[in-house]
């Protein structure tokens, strides 16, 4: 376990790589940014499915937009994890690719759950529309999306995923061994995004009833997030965070005016 401890001093090559994902991230901002700002932000706020080749238009841009939010929001929040296994693979000359693999792994699990997250997006929309009662309601969905993650917070599946995102070298220590780099680099990096979503997947469907184009909403979220899965207090703020959300879940349905019926 010793040899995969983070290095406190800082190398040239680890600067690098967190410029290089520092970087990323910030670009990942920017084009949120201009996707707020482009006639494209629809797609992401109220998704559907056109016929024809219009559906897989449409759902591309679901996803890539989900996959922009991922970058922004959930990547740096893995940096430590980074951090340990370039330490862990210093001495290799592949270095950099392993720990790109690592990068496209992470990502490639988000971007499954944006896939379902799409799915799931369409079938409300359709029951909505099937459904007069949730159409005049449409806060149901919010004060739902917000009541549920406020739950899940108190979950043991929440406190196990958290409690392996919040350790980063034991994880590494577990699924790293170096005999199949590729392949293993690429596996870490799913087993990751796997531990990640089922830590913090509640928090990134608020997106939704928050509005998908709001930056600030999404330097909140990705801000608690990442104290949750780095910071010595963070494992204590599952809770408070949990009541917090089913407080305003709360406030959301004492704000409908009683029109519930």
């Amino acid at each position: 376990m010793k040899g995969f401890a983070p290095a406190l001093r800082t190398d040239p090559e680890r600067m690098l790589l967190l410029v290089l994902l520092g970087g990323l991230s910030a670009l990942a901002w920017f084009a949120l940014w201009r996707w707020g700002h482009s006639p494209y932000l629809h797609y992401t706020h109220h998704p559907h499915a056109p016929p024809g080749d219009g559906a897989l238009f449409a759902a591309s841009l679901f996803v890539g937009g989900w996959t922009l939010m991922t970058v922004a929001m959930m990547l740096p929040t893995s940096l430590p994890l980074l951090a340990v296994f370039a330490r862990a693979v210093e001495r290799r000359r592949d270095r950099p690719l392993l720990v790109g693999l690592v990068v496209v792994g992470y990502l490639a699990v988000w971007a499954a759950v944006g896939v379902l997250a799409y799915g799931l997006a369409l079938v409300i929309r359709s029951v909505a529309g099937r459904t007069p009662w949730i159409g005049e309601h449409g806060w149901v969905l919010g004060a739902v999306t917000l009541v549920g993650a406020g739950l899940y917070q108190f979950t043991r599946l929440k406190g196990r995923c958290l409690d392996r995102c919040r350790s980063p070298s034991r994880f590494v220590a577990e699924h790293w061994s170096g005999e199949r780099p590729g392949g293993e680099a690429l596996r870490l990096g799913v087993q990751h995004g796997v531990f990640c979503v089922g830590c913090c997947w509640t928090l990134m469907l608020l997106m939704f009833p928050l509005g998908a184009g709001n930056l600030g909403w999404m330097l909140l979220l990705g801000g608690l997030m990442a104290v949750e899965k780095n910071l010595p207090m963070g494992r204590a703020l599952a809770r408070p965070l949990g009541w917090a959300l089913l407080v305003l879940g709360a406030v959301v349905i004492v704000r409908a005016d009683g029109h519930l019926w």
